[in-house]
């Protein structure tokens, strides 16, 4: 979706059964599908790849193909007779991402997977969570979307930028997993220092030490401490009338959990409103845990266009922004095979032609 945010005609191509399962089975709380959320801006092409006039067809539009993503398991566009061999052979210069739970090799390569199983792999969900309780589970696709999307987006485009430049192009093998496990530095740092992780609530930025951590209101709230500088760490220390405590804001172990212990009383004496109020304009880090439908509203996202309505859909614009180049969504997410005849004569088919492959439930 980055991509065709960006104005790359990107074609999304469907099964004969139905489509992408997400149109049906994304829908949650009885609400909007994610579907709709996640492919805007692009075109769908139901193509039947189990077919040898499909595979053909695929092929006729690889040939002029910038990039080419797909999302299988190891293997499975070979035996379909598209993957990157076979388009490479007709498209040098192809860009081919491959995007699996745990990439083309090594000896998960071909187990099924989802977002909680490459966290659990990674280690990094054995480090989310408070002391003494189990993993917190995230409310947020960090595996997928972050570990695969964001992560496939960033190799792809450099073998782009580098095909325009060579005329060769890449494959570009993304795993979930590796997405998540190459970017959990802190625990790192902390194998690395002591020779082993330290239990959830314990290393520095899970509540390991007093100035940076979640901190409970007397009303039930929670707001965000994030002053790790002495200089932040000062500021909220004088704001709160706590000077004496300004020199512990690196404290760990159990000096450290002694210093949470008299921020929780503290933070504890006064409401949610209340500490927002104080700290709204105190420069030390200190910010209001929003509930979601409270950041729809935040002024600042809001000022940043981040919600935009797609046909009537409440949806996330693009977290980059670009000079001269305003974000648009000229389409909404696309009905199943819309553009499939419109596809397939821009890429020469002709009228007869299409008409077979309709005949053949091709297309």
């Amino acid at each position: 979706m980055h991509l065709a945010d960006l104005g790359a005609d990107v074609i999304k191509i469907e099964d004969p059964g139905g489509g992408d399962y997400a149109r049906s089975a994304g829908a949650v709380h009885g609400g909007v599908s994610y579907f709709e959320m996640v492919n805007r801006n692009k075109r769908s092409l139901i193509l039947d790849l189990k077919q040898a006039a499909g595979v053909a067809a695929f092929m006729r539009l690889a040939a002029a193909a910038d990039v080419i993503v797909e999302g299988f398991r190891p293997g499975v566009v070979d035996k379909l007779g598209v993957g990157y061999a076979a388009v490479e052979a007709t498209n040098a210069c192809v860009v081919y991402c491959a995007i699996t739970g745990y990439g083309q090799d090594g000896p998960y390569r071909d187990r099924a997977g989802h977002d909680l199983n490459y966290l659990g792999y990674s280690g990094l969900l054995d480090q989310i969570g408070v002391a003494g309780g189990a993993p917190a589970i995230p409310n947020f696709q960090i595996g997928d979307i972050l570990g695969g999307s964001l992560n496939a987006l960033v190799g792809l485009l450099a073998a782009v930028v580098e095909a325009r430049s060579s005329g060769r192009g890449r494959y570009v093998d993304v795993a979930m997993t590796d997405g998540v496990f190459a970017h959990t530095l802190f625990p790192l740092l902390t194998v690395l220092g002591l020779g082993q992780s330290l239990p959830r609530g314990e290393d520095l930025l899970s509540g390991g030490m007093p100035s940076y951590g979640v901190y409970a209101t007397g009303d039930g709230r929670h707001l965000a401490v994030s002053a790790m500088e002495p200089k932040f760490w000062q500021t909220l220390c004088a704001t709160l009338e706590r000077p004496d405590l300004s020199a512990f804001a690196f404290a760990t172990g159990s000096e450290g959990q002694g210093i949470r212990r008299e921020l929780e009383a503290i933070f504890s004496s006064r409401t949610f409103a209340e500490w927002t109020s104080i700290f709204e304009h105190v420069d030390c880090c200190v910010t209001p845990v929003l509930r979601f439908e409270e950041s729809l509203e935040n002024e600042q996202l809001r000022a940043r266009g981040m919600i935009v309505e797609v046909a009537g859909v409440k949806q996330f614009a693009p977290p980059f922004k670009i000079s001269d180049r305003p974000f648009t969504a000229p389409r909404a997410a696309p009905a199943a095979g819309e553009h499939s005849d419109e596809i397939l004569g821009e890429a020469g088919f002709s009228g007869a032609e299409i008409a077979t492959l309709r005949a053949q439930r091709v297309i």
